[in-house]
């Protein structure tokens, strides 16, 4: 896979929260028939062979549609997988370690909410930078939260594409367009939306307008 040519426009994590590994891999493959362009896997209380299993399987689908498969932290079962990268958090493993772990090819991404963590990010081998929280979130405390302004400083302040996280709904997701990031990275909006196409096909409309 081709790095330079990956489109982040709509960039789904998953969540198991409720669900189902089966509920998991069709939502996943309805959210990239809708334009779901890049899909990362995270598992944050899953044992180490039932992460490897879905990864497994989500790469099936991944790879059917020639849509990157990104895992969440565990190196480990990134490699096991061979999936197309890893998205690293700031407590995780250095991002100069990983890229030296998963070498040139695997794409790395790395969380920031700052633009000197943006910086560093980029200078450590980081493919993407993922920033956020952009909205509030239950996920992300507000140590972590990242208003437009700050997301734009780190848009122009790196040279690597930057995708926001946090929060982002098909309802306030165009407020963010004027940050010039190269994608909204979603969880809900998409995982616990009725219709998982549809709501990946209306945030793809609000980012292409």
């Amino acid at each position: 896979m081709n790095k330079s040519s990956i489109d982040y426009s709509v960039y789904l994590v998953t969540d198991h929260r409720g669900k189902t590994d089966e509920e998991i891999l069709n939502i996943i493959e309805q959210a990239i028939k809708g334009g779901t362009s890049v899909v990362q896997i995270r598992e944050k209380t899953a044992s180490t062979k039932d992460f490897y299993n879905l990864a497994l399987k989500a790469k099936e689908i991944t790879e059917k549609y020639n849509v990157p498969l990104i895992v969440n932290d565990r190196i480990d079962i990134a490699l096991a997988v061979k999936s197309d990268g890893v998205h690293i958090g700031q407590d995780d493993m250095p991002a100069k370690v990983a890229r030296e772990i998963i070498g040139e090819e695997m794409i790395l991404g790395v969380s920031a909410s700052t633009v000197e963590e943006a910086m560093k990010a980029e200078s450590d081998g980081a493919d993407y930078i993922g920033s956020g929280a952009v909205f509030p979130t239950a996920t992300k405390d507000d140590a972590d939260s990242v208003s437009k302004e700050e997301l734009k400083e780190i848009v122009n302040s790196t040279s690597i594409p930057v995708v926001a996280i946090g929060g982002i709904t098909i309802e306030n997701a165009e407020s963010l367009k004027d940050a010039e990031i190269d994608g909204f990275s979603v969880v809900s909006a998409i995982m616990n939306a009725d219709d998982p196409k549809k709501a990946s096909e209306i945030l793809k409309e609000i980012y292409n307008r």
